[in-house]
This record gives structure tokens, sequence and C-alpha cells, in this order.
């Protein structure tokens, strides 16, 4: 795989430096927000700021690998073998890895989240330490790293090893040994922790997989769910990760530490963190998943999910100068639909323009047939071997061993895969008025290229008047959720008059 010198780069010192362009950028008056007359609005006028400094790098994105079994609905964890590159026909994995992962002839996400006591959740004799839970796993994973040009994982807990922890909950979630519930032993011993921890990224490391980030625990307030989990108590995060945190920093130094995967710092156990100066070296970004449990929630006046909530929310005054990102994404009810596409490409947008994230990441790539959950949490479905469900119209091409793109909420995410290269840098853009259905970002790729991306969420036509400061000419293509990467004819600048259909996308790019 070839590099752009600026990639040898720590990733830490990248992002650092990143934030530095972008962190006075402040959060927009939301002009007409929610205001009839935004709402009502059939055109705007905007400006591309390439003439002013630039704001963030954006790193590439990154997804989640199902690389083991959980049962429907979230619930359980099956004993049977399976996982997406595990149950798919080796030519059907290639094509995964061309088609999906890496879009273009060069490369396309970057990064891979590996949910560590769930997706990956082998155990050695002594219980304290991951490692495959079937032949060939890990080797699966470094094949696909390989084949589809990622630079590395997301290492993330979901539980730690069953070794370091103890039964009940204590929070209010099930009595329920091993990896689901529980929390960490009140006598663990936090040196030994870390040290197994360290162990497994040196597991993971020395089987060609590469390690890029690190989380301590997804979502570390969570109880009484019947998947992998752990609960921690902010005193108790806060004694792990600074046994922990150092370790990774002096054994992986490229990669990104990042804390706390759910709130930020915003939460309880960010705020520990925040007040504990030892720990703030040692966290690189904040993260956060802004989920909701609503059932409305991507629909319009919808919950966290909808991209409104990132627009007219601050996540960057508290984060002390640090990045902040969103590193898990998905629908926790029902399936697709248009507005939905266009609401996923919204959040991208605004966690990156509004907050300068250097990166988004969905959930998962490909979830299996058969999981209630699959519609709105994956990019693509595949069929596990003896599944022979053919009654949903939307999957019964799909044979055993085999996938297919989920294409509304592929459709969201490929134009950024496609048309935004790793180490993209964004630039400002005047917007007349800010409105929630119609959003605009630009930047230029590695290689100096224009390119612009703009939204419109609404049931109407939207006129874009873009002065792109440029006479050279732009070719756009056109994303909804029935439609998939659709050719435009070239526009000559500086000012472009661009009419967008109704739940559409268009990433209008410089030519040649």
């Amino acid at each position: 795989m070839t590099h752009h010198p600026s990639e040898h780069l720590s990733r830490r010192r990248l992002l650092q430096g990143a934030t530095a362009v972008g962190a006075a950028a402040a959060v927009p008056s939301l002009i007409g927000l929610g205001a009839t007359a935004a709402q009502a609005a059939t055109s705007g006028t905007y400006t591309i700021r390439y003439d002013q400094p630039q704001k963030q790098t954006i790193l590439g994105l990154g997804f989640e690998i199902q690389s083991d079994t959980i049962g429907s609905g979230n619930n359980g964890l099956p004993s049977q073998f399976g996982g997406a590159l595990y149950d798919l026909l080796p030519s059907e994995r290639s094509r995964f890895y061309q088609q999906m992962l890496k879009v273009r002839d060069d490369r396309g996400f970057r990064y891979c989240r590996l949910a560590l006591g769930l997706y990956f959740r082998g155990l050695d004799a002594s219980k304290k330490h991951f490692i495959d839970r079937y032949p060939g796993q890990s080797a699966q994973l470094a094949e696909m790293i390989q084949q589809a040009g990622i630079e590395g994982i997301d290492a993330e807990y979901w539980s730690p090893a069953p070794g370091w922890k103890s039964d009940p909950d204590g929070a209010g979630g099930p009595v329920q040994p091993g990896l689901i519930g529980g929390r960490l032993a009140a006598d663990v011993d936090y040196d030994a922790l870390s040290d197994a921890m360290v162990a497994d990224l040196d597991y993971l490391s020395a089987r060609g997989i590469p390690v890029k980030m690190w989380g301590l625990q997804n979502e570390p307030q969570q109880s009484g769910i019947n998947y992998p989990h752990c609960y921690y108590d902010p005193a108790v995060y806060l004694a792990a990760f600074k046994a922990a945190a150092p370790k990774i920093r002096q054994h992986y130094p490229d990669a990104l530490i990042h804390a706390e995967s759910h709130h930020g710092w915003g939460g309880p156990i960010g705020k520990a963190l925040l007040a504990d100066p030892t720990t703030l070296p040692y966290i690189d970004a904040w993260t956060y998943h802004c989920l909701g449990d609503d059932n409305n929630a991507g629909t319009p006046g919808g919950g966290p999910e909808d991209s409104d909530y990132i627009l007219a929310n601050n996540f960057t005054s508290g984060a002390l100068g640090k990045p902040v990102f969103c590193n898990e994404y998905e629908y926790l009810h029902g399936a697709p639909t248009p507005y939905r596409t266009v609401n996923t490409a919204q959040v991208i947008m605004n966690w990156m323009t509004q907050h300068n994230a250097p990166t988004w990441f969905w959930l998962h790539a490909l979830k299996p047939i058969g999981n209630s959950e699959a519609s709105g949490y994956s990019l693509g479905y595949w069929r596990p071997p003896g599944n022979t469900d053919f009654s949903d119209p939307a999957t019964a091409h799909i044979q055993e061993g085999c996938w297919d793109f989920n294409w509304g909420n592929w459709n969201a995410v490929a134009g950024f895969v496609r048309y935004m290269p790793w180490n993209s840098i964004r630039y400002g853009v005047d917007e007349a008025v800010v409105s929630k259905d119609q959003r605009i970002m630009a930047w230029k790729t590695p290689g100096g290229k224009p390119v612009f991306v703009i939204t419109n969420r609404s049931a109407s036509p939207f006129t874009f008047t873009v002065n792109t400061q440029t006479t050279a000419s732009f070719v756009g293509n056109r994303f909804s959720y029935s439609l998939h990467n659709q050719h435009l004819s070239a526009q000559t600048g500086p000012t472009l008059t661009l009419t967008v259909p109704p739940q559409s996308i268009e990433f209008w790019v410089r030519t040649p």
C-alpha cells in the first residue's frame, strides 16, 4: 500500500495538530434552525472559503466488523462459530473487500473497530487474555486489512476477559458470569490487568492486525443488557485507565487513545477524567455514541440519531482542545428510509463542520440475515450457512455464503468513502442561512483537488448557488435511498447553480 508522506506521522500527533488548526471554530449561529421561513426555503447561497485558513485534517472513516456470532436482537452469544469473514465464501470475501471496504482503486475505509470480548472473544486457559475463538479468526482479519487497504483497528473492549471480573453486575443488571454482565473484581490487580490488555494488543499485532486506536470500554455504564459488557463506576474507570493508558502509549505510541466511547467528556466518567490532570496527556480524543432508543430517531423531529441534534449541540466546549468524534452510529429501530439516507450523510457532515471531527464510524459493515437488528445496523447483509429464510424481498436474492449491500444505509456513506480520501483537508463555507435540511461541506484532497458535498433532506427540490472561487469545472455524483453514484453533467465555476432533488446527496468534484 502506498502512503502519502504525511501518513508516516504519529496518528496521535496528526490529530492534535489537526485540532489546533480548527480549534477556534465555534458552533455557528443556527440562523433559521427550526424556523418556518428556513423550512420553507427553496434556495440558498454559499461561498466556499478556500481563500481562508484550512480547518481540520479528515483522516478517513471507520466501520465495525462482526467477526463472531451474536444472538438476534443482541440477545446472547451463540456457541457456534460464525461471523462475516468466517461465513463468506472466499470469492465473496474478496468482493466485500473490494466493493465495500476499498471502493476506489487505492483505498476506502481507514479504520476497523474490533469489539474485544464480543466479536473477538476466544479465551486462553487463564481466562485473562483474548485469543482466536476459532481457527483462522485473526488470519481472516489480517487478510481483510491487507486486501482492503485498511490502516488498522480500533481495539476496544466490550468486556475485559472474565478472569478479571466478578458478579453480580451491581448496577441493576442480571447476574450472569463471564463476558455478559459484571464489573471488575473488587480486588483486581490493575497493574496485571493493564499488562494483560497490552498482551491482547500484542497478540493481534503479531498476527498482522495493526493497532491504530484503543479504548478501555465500550459504553462503560451500560448494564442489564444481554451481550458482553462491563459496568465501570467513574472511580474504577479512572483507576483502570490510569494503569492501562500509559502502557498502551509506551508499547503503541502511534495508537490514538480515546475515552469514553459513549458520552465523551460530558458524562460522569469523562468528568472524572477531566478532574485528574494526570490522565489528560493520555487522552487523544473524546468519543461519543449519539444514539437514542426513541423509535422515531432518524425521522423528522426524532432523537439524538437525527442530524439536527449534532447541528444544535456543542461537543467541544469541555474537550480541552482535544478532538471529538462519533465512533459508533446506527439506527436502533427500523429499516432505512429515504429520509434516513440523507440524515446519515448530514450526521457525518455536522460532526465534521460543527465540531471539527477528524473521523467518523458507522457500526457494522455487514450483519447476518436473521439478526432482527440488521437493517438499521448494517451497510450490507450476508446469509450464514444453514439460513433458509428467503421471505424478505430485500435479501431473498442473497445465497448462502454471499452478501449484498443494504442500499439505504450504504448510499448514505459510500460517497464519503469514495470522494473524501484519507487526509483530506476541510475548508469553511459561508452559509447565508444555516438550514437543518440542506447542508454543505467542502474539502481538498491530499492532491489539492477541491470537492464539496451538498444534501437536501426535505421533500421538495432545493437550489444551491455555490461560489467555488475557481473557474474550474466540477462534475457531480448523486446518491439517495435508491440511487448510487449517478453521474451528473459538469458545471463550470466560479458560481454553480445546483438544484438537488428531494432527499438526495450530491458530491461535486473538480475536473480533471
